[in-house]
C-alpha cells in the first residue's frame, strides 16, 4: 500500500456534530505567507529532467487558466522518487486542504502557489490518481460535494411536528433554506445565513446541525484567522465557520453555494502564481 504523498490536515469519524456541545476540530494556527521553496543545489536539480518538465507543464497551464481558460491538470504519476521529491519541494504547502470520504478517498492541497493544487486519489489499497489541478478550485470538490448529498429532486429538509426541547428559531431558517436551495442555480451569487447575528439557542444550532449533517467534503482554508468549511447532506448547502488566530469562533454561517468563495483561488491570485513560478523555473536553469 503507498503511502498518502502529500501531508494532508487530516479528519476522521466524530467530525460531525453529534453532541449538544458543539465542537470542531483544532485548526491549523498562523497566517500563512509565501516563501521562496529550500531547493537542492542547481548540479542537482539540473539533473531531474522530468521535475523540470512537469513543473514547466504546470507553469504554462498556470499561465492559460489565468488568462481565462478552463481549469487544467498535469499527471505526476510517472514520475521517480528524487524528480517527484523536487517537485514536491518546488510546491510546497500553501493555505487550504481538503479531504473527502467517499466511495473514493481524495486529498487535496494547494501549494504555496495559490491556483495550483495537489489531487491524490486512493481506493483505500492504492493511488488511482496523482495529479496537480490548476484552477480557483479541483472540479472533484464540486462534484465529490453534490455526490454526497441528496439528489437534486429530494433536497428539503423537514422539520418534525415536535420539536425538540429549547429549540425555537431552527424552523423559520429552515424554512429560508427549503426555499433559497429549490431556486438557487449555478452562476448566482451565494445566499448566505449569519448565524451568529441571529437569535439562536445552543439547541437550535445543534438542530441545524444535525439536519445539515452527511456531507463528505471537509476543507480548511488557513490565512487571517482559520476557516472550517464543511459539505451537508443538502446540494449546493455548506456550513462555513471562521476562527480567528486564537481558535476563538468569529462567524458561523450557511451558504447556498456550489462551493464557497473563501476556499477558491481569485483570478489575481493565479497571475501572481504564474509569475512567482516564472521565477523559481528561471533560478532553476540557471539563467
Amino acid at each position: 500500500m503507498k503511502s498518502f504523498p502529500i501531508p494532508v490536515v487530516g479528519i476522521g469519524p466524530g467530525s460531525q456534530v453529534e453532541d449538544e456541545e458543539l465542537s470542531y476540530m483544532s485548526m491549523p494556527q498562523g497566517m500563512q505567507t509565501y516563501h521562496s521553496p529550500i531547493l537542492p543545489e542547481l548540479e542537482v536539480i539540473s539533473s531531474l529532467k522530468a521535475a523540470h518538465s512537469v513543473l514547466h507543464a504546470i507553469h504554462q497551464a498556470v499561465v492559460q487558466v489565468a488568462a481565462g481558460a478552463q481549469p487544467m491538470s498535469v499527471d505526476l504519476s510517472q514520475l521517480d522518487v528524487a524528480n517527484l521529491q523536487l517537485v514536491n519541494q518546488v510546491l510546497g504547502e500553501g493555505e487550504v486542504s481538503a479531504r473527502v470520504e467517499a466511495q473514493y478517498s481524495i486529498r487535496i492541497q494547494e501549494s504555496v502557489f495559490t491556483g495550483v493544487w495537489r489531487t491524490v486519489i486512493s481506493d483505500g489499497v492504492q493511488v488511482i490518481s496523482d495529479h496537480i489541478d490548476i484552477g480557483r478550485i479541483p472540479p472533484v470538490l464540486t462534484l465529490a460535494a453534490l455526490q454526497g448529498a441528496k439528489p437534486l429532486d429530494n433536497a428539503v429538509l423537514h422539520i418534525p411536528e415536535v420539536l425538540p426541547p429549547g429549540v425555537m428559531n431552527a424552523p423559520s431558517i429552515i424554512t429560508e433554506l427549503n426555499d433559497k436551495i429549490a431556486t438557487w442555480q449555478v452562476g448566482m451569487p451565494a445566499h448566505v445565513i449569519n448565524l451568529t447575528l441571529l437569535p439562536l439557542s445552543e439547541e437550535d444550532v445543534g438542530f441545524l446541525e444535525q439536519q445539515l449533517a452527511g456531507g463528505s467534503v471537509l476543507i480548511l482554508s488557513r490565512g487571517y484567522g482559520n476557516c472550517r468549511i464543511l459539505s451537508t447532506i443538502i446540494p449546493n448547502c455548506w456550513r462555513v465557520v471562521y476562527y480567528n488566530s486564537s481558535d476563538s469562533l468569529l462567524l458561523n454561517t450557511i451558504e447556498i453555494i456550489d462551493i464557497p468563495e473563501v476556499a477558491c483561488a481569485a483570478q489575481e491570485d493565479l497571475e501572481d502564481s504564474s509569475e512567482r513560478l516564472a521565477e523559481v523555473l528561471v533560478w532553476m536553469e540557471g539563467e
